[in-house]
């Protein structure tokens, strides 16, 4: 079924998944704060370019925002040329943004208000993930929302599940990155440690790979970390971010996250490194500087 979509925020993730939209057959119309990123999008999938998230959310069954953070997300949804402003009776809105359960609420109260409905779904994959069409997708809201928006997320999402009420699945993300954030720093520490013990990572990660130990982590980042490579994938910065969500979320709900925190804590000195823009797996060069 062809329905009239909106994206809002073509970043590393929003620019390919507007696309598995428009290559699903839907009627696609984008906006990005940096306008030429709108035109070579409508270029390259043969759809439209929006001069304001209102703009393009006008007519749509469906809006698709994914930016950087709560503010971000409040930027392009409220005010008069915010999507709010644009949306008929009855859309739905739907937030990929890796953003606060608190926003979540806020947003699906407020379209709840205006006759509208929201969903929020962060989603987990990376570049890879979104540029593949087999992203997670984490989801909260109503089930008859859920079910009616489903089939069009399915554009990019390999794995798309309804965790339960608004917010759920944005605190789903942050078990998502609970989980990675102790994986990636055992994985270096389990690196640095075989090659200061003299052992060849590829062999020893063919073996344990294979065992209890293995991991999309391991998997797909041993290679670029034994060998130093950490300029792609997913910016230290963003998890830095996505972690103090976690850890403020942690501070209401009473949740001990102390592993959590530390390495928080590490990702804070790969920055002062200069680290900023470095994959997460940059935590091996932090230990290969302190040790």
């Amino acid at each position: 079924m062809s329905n009239k979509v909106a994206f809002v925020g073509l970043g590393v993730m929003g620019y390919p998944m507007a696309g598995h939209l428009a290559a699903a057959g839907h009627s696609v119309s984008v906006y990005n704060r940096t306008a030429a990123k709108s035109a070579q999008w409508a270029k390259d999938h043969k759809g439209a370019a929006a001069a304001t998230p209102r703009e393009a959310a006008d007519g749509a069954d469906f809006v698709m925002v994914c930016v950087g953070n709560d503010d971000d997300l409040r930027s392009v949804v409220y005010g008069d040329d915010g999507i709010l402003a644009g949306l008929k009776k009855g859309a739905t809105l739907v937030d990929h943004t890796t953003a606060s359960a608190e926003v979540a609420r806020e947003l699906y109260a407020t379209c709840k208000e205006q006759g509208l409905s929201f969903i929020d779904a962060p989603v987990s994959g990376g570049q890879a993930g979104a540029e593949n069409g087999a992203l997670a997708i984490m989801c909260g809201g109503e089930q008859a929302v859920y079910d009616g928006v489903l089939p069009t997320l399915q554009a990019y999402g390999k794995s798309v599940a309804l965790i339960g009420e608004a917010g759920s699945g944005q605190l789903t993300k942050m078990v998502n990155q609970i989980c990675i954030a102790g994986l990636v720093q055992a994985l270096a520490e389990g690196i640095n440690f075989a090659q200061a013990a003299g052992l060849d990572v590829e062999k020893v990660v063919s073996v344990v790979g294979g065992g209890a130990a293995q991991s999309w982590q391991m998997a797909n980042r041993y290679q670029t970390m034994a060998s130093d490579e950490f300029e792609f994938g997913f910016a230290v910065d963003w998890m830095r971010k996505d972690l103090s969500i976690v850890i403020d979320e942690a501070r209401r709900n009473g949740a001990s996250v102390p592993v959590t925190a530390m390495v928080d804590q590490y990702y804070a000195d790969v920055q002062k490194m200069g680290g900023n823009r470095w994959d997460t797996s940059s935590l091996i060069a932090r230990l290969k500087k302190f040790s």
